[in-house]
């Protein structure tokens, strides 16, 4: 049976949501092509109809999952408390791609590597936007420590097995960005 286009469409949608959160939850080597077809409800069969290959689908999957890393209408202080948070730090899988991938990113091969380049470019983009700074060079330069501050602190908060510890890290990180004094 033949299926239509908007259906081909929706199977393609529903492959590269599923990717892109198994990717985030339990990284690229963890998750196979298996998985991700039983997750969007197709056969393993099908993947092919979709995709070349596995680097295919994870490079399609960065540039799905690439989002905005801060809504118009958030602020500064509301975007660093937001990706600072527990719950973000919990739930990898519905969270920042770079900050759960850029370590497995960085050996694969340049088509992957290239769509999580393009991802960062546009984050930090958006991002110097609205950072502070007399000049353009001086906010890129803003976003530029703000992000990879950010993404360390979530890594680092993600990393540590000692809940006070994560905490501690998540805060110290925020406070370090907004430039208050922990409590």
């Amino acid at each position: 049976m033949k299926v239509s286009r908007q259906q081909v469409a929706e199977n393609r949608r529903k492959i590269l949501d599923i990717a892109g959160k198994l990717f985030r939850e339990k990284g690229f080597e963890a998750v196979s092509v298996a998985d991700i077809m039983a997750g969007a409800g197709l056969t393993h069969g099908g993947f092919y109809g979709y995709f070349p290959s596995k680097d295919a689908l994870i490079a399609h999957t960065l540039g799905a999952v690439a989002q905005n890393p801060k809504t118009p209408q958030e602020s500064q202080d509301a975007f660093i408390a937001r990706y600072l948070s527990c719950a973000h730090k919990d739930n990898p899988g519905s969270g920042c791609p770079v900050a759960a991938l850029a370590g497995d990113v960085a050996r694969m091969p340049p088509p992957v590597r290239t769509a999580m380049t393009a991802a960062l470019a546009g984050q930090l983009e958006q991002l110097a936007e609205t950072a502070e700074g007399d000049t353009a060079q001086a906010r890129r330069q803003n976003a530029i420590g703000t992000y990879a501050a950010l993404v360390g602190g979530l890594t680092l908060a993600r990393m540590s097995n000692d809940e006070t510890l994560s905490a501690e890290i998540l805060a110290a990180t925020g406070a370090f960005l907004t430039g208050q004094s922990q409590p």
